[in-house]
């Protein structure tokens, strides 16, 4: 199986050393290259041509968000992942417009961030939880409200217990939101949750959201 090529454009070396760290531990992941500002990066991505650059969104020269913009046009088969301590809508929606592929929360544990990249590099895009969170809002404020019953019969087989998690998730619920009201666990919920995802075959709230809308499954 070929590697990951993943370039870093941080303008912190230490935070550049911990990620190069993490991820150089998978055997799949490969750090061909490293930037300390946007500019930097881009040049080098021209250069060295890898599958994923992970941009910190605030750099000297240029941003994250500018070089991810300028890569779309320069570099189309780059992946752009945006690295932030902030899950600002503003934030996420102008990484969107820049073509990235992926936000992620500086927050993100190994776990995670690993998945997110594998992920990213197949071509599906990726949010932290936080991050799909503040997109799902923004779509549910744009869409009318679901009807109280569904005028479709449900083509995903979800259980009556699916469904009603589903339907929090879609009315903007947290995952511990929800296990208090029903009782559970934030556990329960969150195996309940990756369940309605790989049943309706989606990678994460929003795309699970828009499907929910875009299909009238409640």
């Amino acid at each position: 199986m070929s590697k990951i090529n993943v370039l870093l454009a941080d303008d912190h070396v230490l935070v550049r050393n911990g990620i190069k760290s993490m991820l150089e531990s998978e055997a799949d992941i490969s750090v061909v290259g490293e930037a300390s500002d946007g500019a930097e990066a881009v040049e080098s991505v021209k250069k060295l041509k890898p599958d994923i650059v992970i941009l910190d969104i605030r750099m000297p020269r240029m941003t994250g968000l500018e070089a991810a913009a300028k890569l779309r046009q320069a570099v189309p088969g780059v992946k752009s992942v945006i690295l932030s301590m902030h899950d600002s809508e503003e934030y996420v929606i102008e990484a969107l417009n820049a073509g990235a592929f992926g936000y992620l929360l500086k927050d993100t544990d190994k776990f995670e961030f690993i998945k997110a990249l594998k992920q990213i590099n197949t071509g599906t895009k990726y949010f932290s939880g936080a991050v799909s969170n503040v997109l799902a809002n923004r779509i549910l404020n744009s869409r009318p409200a679901l009807p109280a019953t569904s005028t479709k019969p449900d083509p995903y087989h979800l259980t009556r217990r699916e469904k009603e998690i589903l339907r929090l998730v879609v009315d903007g619920k947290q995952n511990k939101e929800i296990a208090e009201s029903m009782g559970k666990s934030v556990r329960t919920i969150e195996t309940h949750r990756f369940n309605i995802m790989k049943k309706m075959d989606v990678n994460n709230a929003v795309d699970m959201i828009n499907k929910s809308l875009r299909e009238n499954l409640l």
